[in-house]
């Protein structure tokens, strides 16, 4: 009865030195115990089921049995407010997404990443007889800010590298360049493209340029004696019916040379750029916005849209609409529900003689600065974007790529080639600390252009400009 005893007790012993790492080694230190603790993260999405990340979520865990990770997936028109509230409350997740436009929004609820983290890994030695594991903390190097700028595009490290300011409360503040989110993707505005109506109307190319792109609308309009347009070009000229109006409107813009904010962030939309001053009397902005509304001015040989017609997105499924501005995420949203239309993908339309610029439009992964986990959440987000974990989601959710080195392995793609053949040249402003008052700013602005005499146009582009300035005047860091 004893000698039973004494047998369990050994073994009990043994399975406990198994665990701790101790016996004829020493066993882990404090910190190494700490770091061991059981953690938990909370990761908010909006945009992919946690399908698309499974596997990654999955080998991560199993590498830290000691993490535990829940996903949940939230739609588009809930999420900010069930974010916000959640953070006032504090009951928000750990890692969250944010929409490259929000960065400053969310600026002062977002914990900068650190320059590393440390991570527990269990060392398993020995054999079948005389296996044991041991717990070893390792110090490991989140992405610097130099692989951030080498492996990216610009417009990643634009977005996501912040001035911050690191000193404690009490003290004088002190300013440093910190991340703040990293991508798994990085989307482009394309040029979607109904080629049974380029076909029926003998047009042969998709055209590359705005002054071709012009020229073929009205070949492609159809306007019945009462004035209805059965049949569109283009989806352009006003607001409230076309999907993602202000990027359009923005990207206008940027090609014909308008500096939409300075380097500190503030609008610049309505100042005539300084490398511009000796060769145009017109401000590009104003010369963009007027292409723009022109689509929808009767009197103009490009008439091609009004307010009577539906959604963009509606008339371009439907065959009433030629030329439509999206997305890769608009890609499904339209084989879906048109399964039968004559789709192509084309590259955005530049300014023949001015350098290629397109838009970007992407969400990056963050931590709250009320995560009590937040050096493990920055870990995993370093894990995550890794080059071949990237690889592996963008497979899985057909989505283009955001490191620069992935680029290649998408140009021939069928669907996301178009979209990651422009990620280098894509650019994207700052909106403040109020993006959707940026983007009533620039609505209101197309919708008074159109009703303001050309002499005043000026000022309504400073009254727009003011509007989006008001926007920067919370503390622009946490």
């Amino acid at each position: 009865m004893r000698n039973s005893f004494l047998y369990r007790a050994f073994i009990v012993l043994i399975a406990v030195t198994m665990l701790t790492g101790q016996g004829c080694t020493k066993g882990p230190d404090k910190a190494t115990v700490d770091a061991a603790k059981p953690k938990k993260l909370e990761i908010w999405a909006v945009i992919d089921d946690r399908d698309a990340y499974a596997p990654l979520i999955d080998a991560y865990q199993k590498a830290h049995p000691h993490i535990s990770i829940t996903y949940k997936r939230f739609r588009l028109e809930e999420y900010e407010d069930l974010l916000v509230n959640a953070m006032a409350e504090d009951r928000g997740p750990d890692i969250f997404l944010v929409h490259n436009t929000w960065v400053g929004k969310y600026l002062t609820k977002i914990e900068p990443m650190p320059a590393n983290t440390e991570m527990v890994y269990t060392i398993v030695e020995g054999g079948y007889t005389n296996r044991s594991e041991t717990l070893v903390l390792q110090n490991e190097k989140s992405i610097t800010l130099k692989e951030l700028r080498d492996n990216y595009p610009d417009v990643v490290a634009k977005d996501t590298i912040r001035l911050i300011n690191t000193a404690p409360a009490t003290e004088r503040p002190f300013l440093e360049e910190k991340i703040v989110g990293l991508p798994m993707s990085v989307d482009t505005l394309a040029l979607f493209v109904n080629k049974d109506m380029l076909n029926s109307a003998g047009i042969p190319t998709i055209p590359k340029s705005w002054d071709t792109f012009q020229a073929t609308i009205n070949r492609l309009v159809s306007i019945n004696t009462d004035g209805e347009i059965l049949q569109a070009g283009a989806a352009l000229g006003t607001t409230e019916n076309v999907e993602r109006a202000t990027d359009i409107i923005s990207i206008m813009m940027m090609q014909n040379g308008t500096q939409m904010a300075s380097d500190e962030g503030y609008p610049t939309f309505a100042l005539m750029p300084e490398a511009l001053a000796a060769i145009r009397d017109e401000l590009p902005a104003i010369q963009a916005l007027r292409f723009y509304t022109d689509f929808a001015n009767e009197t103009k040989d490009i008439y091609s849209w009004n307010n009577d017609m539906p959604n963009s997105l509606d008339a371009f499924v439907e065959g009433r609409l030629a030329y439509f501005f999206g997305y890769s995420y608009h890609i499904p949203l339209i084989k879906s529900r048109a399964p039968k239309l004559n789709l192509s993908i084309a590259r955005l339309p530049q300014i023949e003689g001015n350098p290629e610029v397109n838009f970007a439009n992407y969400w990056l992964w963050t931590v709250s600065k009320k995560s009590k986990a937040s050096e493990t959440a920055w870990n995993f987000i370093n894990y995550l974007t890794k080059e071949e974990n990237e690889k592996q989601f963008l497979d899985r959710a057909s989505r283009p790529p955001a490191h620069r080195s992935l680029i290649t392995d998408y140009l021939d793609d069928e669907n996301m080639g178009v979209f990651a053949s422009q990620i280098l040249t894509s650019d994207s402003w700052y909106r403040g600390y109020d993006p959707a008052t940026t983007d009533d700013a620039l609505t209101s602005l197309v919708e008074d252009i159109k009703t303001a005499d050309e002499k005043d146009w000026a000022k309504v582009l400073q009254t727009a400009q003011q509007k989006v300035d008001q926007t920067l005047r919370a503390p622009r860091n946490p």
